[in-house]
């Protein structure tokens, strides 16, 4: 069993739900979050905004699935990035579930 932590900008959303259906992640989790990020280290150049923390209207995923669709969905993330135009990425974290408690018997 393994954790699925996925984030990606709010106009991702269809992209990303899309995805979990197409690889049979048919029970999840997501929450809008705000993202931050710290710019003081871009070069002034870079930094169109001018400001020193930049918001993002952002996603969080989260979702228990088996191995084999952990391996399926970060693959078709991996994808997804390669293939868009995306001045953001989609990112996704997996880990390993030690203990879960189940409603099945």
């Amino acid at each position: 069993m393994k954790l699925l932590i996925i984030t990606s900008v709010k106009t991702f959303e269809e992209k990303v739900k899309k995805l979990l259906a197409d690889n049979y992640v048919l029970t999840y989790s997501y929450n809008s979050v705000t993202g931050y990020r710290d710019s003081t280290q871009d070069a002034v150049g870079t930094n169109w905004f001018a400001t020193e923390m930049n918001k993002t209207e952002s996603l969080l995923f989260f979702a228990f699935v088996s191995d084999e669709i952990s391996e399926k969905v970060f693959e078709s993330i991996e994808e997804l990035n390669k293939n868009c135009d995306l001045h953001s990425r989609v990112h996704i974290a997996v880990t390993p579930i030690e203990k879960i408690n189940s409603l099945k018997n």
